[in-house]
């Protein structure tokens, strides 16, 4: 695992600055502590920390091909770079090392951009071709790996993370206005923009080429919820995806280094470690943290499938320094990012990096097996279907519109309007599609491209318009909140004390077949993750199986109403907020008064602009 950086000059006749460089790689030391590397050539600046897990003595980066014509410098793992070198061997090509990152450039040279087809696993890649003059980058299926680059002063730059781009003197900090109101609607910045103008993130399953001056993106993956014939039995279903998973978690053990588990006692993290009891030769250490506040705390549920599975368990309670561990992630994410669950996976990751360098985790499972309680429509909604969408938005429209924002019962009755897509849009951008008028100032509106925070979703629930609604659902998700919200914080969170995490269940041949598992196999009456618990239970004991969902959150509101009471105040209604024009004061004072008064709970959009402003004072902006 590790951190990587470049320059890359259109004209290869200006230097690339090597104090320059290592100062980006500095920036992103915490990815990785045990080593670095760096390759300038002419016009060409590739840089790398490394957290040593593979190849320890002999994975030294930047890695060469036979004539050195071409350099390597990545973060993550090949998990099948074995079977490709086996067959890169074959057709002729010279080892150097016994790393997987060498493995990646030889399947360049064979394959040209299409070597990420052949690679399983998680990356962040970044290639200099000399014969062609080429820069190539590329990012894995899912988003797990982070990758930034800019355009600018006559060169692409690039970087895992924004504050490694940011190192560069010359490169301008103007805030992206429709990054911040995107950002206030789905509490993350989507791809392919990032908070700042200028900086992009290469969204996942993309390579991006730079040649001649010229920037070109693809996207080489996707996943298709079209549907299958013949249906096949439930028990075919429940068989492969055990056996696809067992091989998944199997091939995520590769390791040189202490390697561990999170374990919340959920179905999906459980699901790894019982795989993991499968196939370890030692004793799984498994890593969980509880709250004090009980509703918070799933320790009593990790330690019965510890219990189960016979693993090495390491438990903590934590008591949170709120506003000090809030500000010091922060400045680990360098954009505003408003999931309070970013605090337990910082404190899980900090608990596990004390025994272990690489952890595995049971993110994806709500994306790809139905988890999510959102994917069920409530009774009113569902009723409200029955009546063709024109209609409901000519005669609920024009009251829902007339009412003052803020009204008892505003939010439910906006929820009737338009079609299941819409709906779902409004949940997961917190009710704020179509209602920006009264959240932003005129002028700050002026300055959006999309004024609709729609916009986000847009593009992929268009491709996906030919499939049942469930699948559109999960298939947004996929594309926007795993990359944009789930793994950005896991990848943050763990590399902020360099621990490795990886998610076995976010392997792209499980996604490929989850996809064909037929809707009432995903969600069956009110039971979501349907199938995946019927895997679940061939593992442990179906009392550990069906339980409460809990989720990994934080007692936000509980903070929001004491530590937090006078603070929140000053975030969002103090001097410098106001002043920087984005907000509507009445849209702020609602959502404060509304909360304290117990009116409605908004305890996740105060805490979103509380983090907001956070963000600007921690930037100087």
């Amino acid at each position: 695992m590790c951190g990587i950086a470049g320059i890359v000059h259109e004209d290869q006749e200006v230097r690339v600055s090597e104090e320059r460089l290592r100062a980006m790689c500095g920036a992103i030391r915490h990815r990785g502590p045990d080593d670095d590397g760096f390759f300038v050539r002419g016009g060409v600046g590739l840089g790398m920390r490394r957290l040593s897990i593979i190849d320890v003595a002999g994975g030294h980066q930047p890695i060469f091909n036979e004539d050195r014509s071409c350099a390597i410098v990545y973060n993550g793992e090949i998990y099948n770079h074995r079977a490709v070198r086996s067959e890169l061997e074959k057709r002729g090509h010279r080892y150097a090392t016994k790393s997987d990152t060498e493995t990646i450039l030889h399947a360049y040279e064979e394959y040209g951009v299409d070597c990420v087809k052949h690679l399983r696993g998680m990356f962040a890649i970044a290639i200099w071709d000399g014969p062609r003059r080429r820069l190539f980058l590329a990012r894995d299926r899912f988003g797990k790996k982070p990758l930034y680059y800019a355009h600018v002063g006559g060169r692409l730059v690039f970087g895992s993370e924004l504050k490694a781009i940011l190192a560069l003197p010359d490169v301008a900090r103007r805030v992206n206005p429709q990054a911040v109101a995107d950002y206030v609607a789905w509490g993350y910045v989507p791809d392919p923009l990032s908070i700042y103008e200028g900086i992009a993130k290469l969204p996942p399953a993309h390579w991006l080429t730079f040649e001649a001056g010229r920037v070109h993106t693809e996207r080489y993956w996707d996943v298709s919820y079209a549907p299958t014939s013949p249906r096949r039995p439930e028990e075919f279903y429940i068989e492969r995806t055990l056996e696809i998973l067992d091989e998944a978690v199997r091939i995520r053990l590769m390791s040189e280094v202490p390697l561990g588990a999170f374990l919340s006692g959920g179905t999906d993290s459980s699901i790894v470690v019982g795989l993991m009891s499968r196939h370890s030769t030692e004793r799984v250490k498994t890593f969980s943290i509880g709250f004090e506040e009980p509703e918070y705390n799933e320790l009593p549920y990790a330690r019965k499938v510890a219990e189960h599975f016979g693993t090495e368990h390491h438990e903590e309670i934590v008591r949170p320094d709120a506003e000090r561990d809030v500000l010091a992630l922060v400045h680990q994410f360098d954009e505003p990012f408003a999931d309070s669950s970013m605090l337990p996976t910082y404190y899980v990751s900090r608990a596990a990096r004390k025994h272990v360098t690489v952890a595995l985790s049971g993110d994806g499972g709500d994306e790809l097996f139905a988890g999510y309680l959102r994917y069920l429509d409530g009774a009113s909604v569902r009723a409200a279907s029955r009546f063709p969408v024109t209609l409901r938005n000519t005669v609920l429209g024009s009251i829902a519109r007339a009412l003052p924002a803020g009204t008892r019962g505003i939010d439910r009755l906006r929820d009737l309007l338009g079609t299941s897509d819409d709906f779902y849009v409004r949940q997961m951008t917190r009710g704020l599609a179509h209602a920006e008028r009264d959240v932003f100032t005129n002028e700050f509106l002026r300055q959006l491209e999309y004024r609709d925070p729609a916009h986000v979703a847009a593009p992929f629930l268009r491709a996906a318009r030919e499939w049942d609604a469930l699948s559109r659902r999960q298939y947004l998700d996929m594309h926007a909140y795993l990359p944009g919200d789930i793994l950005t914080k896991v990848d943050r969170a763990s590399m902020m004390v360099s621990l490795e995490c990886r998610a076995p269940i976010l392997d792209h041949e499980l996604a490929e077949f989850a996809a064909t598992i037929p809707v009432d196999l995903r969600i069956q009456g009110m039971t979501t993750k349907y199938l995946l618990k019927k895997v679940a239970e061939r593992l442990m004991p179906a009392e550990l199986v069906h339980r409460p969902k809990m989720g990994f959150a934080m007692p936000v509101a509980y903070w929001l109403k004491r530590e937090w009471a006078v603070r929140s105040e000053d975030l969002l209604l103090g001097k410098s907020a106001l002043e920087r024009g984005v907000f509507r004061d009445v849209f702020l004072r609602r959502v404060l008064d509304e909360h304290r008064s117990g009116k409605r709970d908004n305890s996740s959009m105060i805490w979103s602009l509380m983090v907001l402003d956070l963000w600007w004072r921690e930037a100087g902006i």
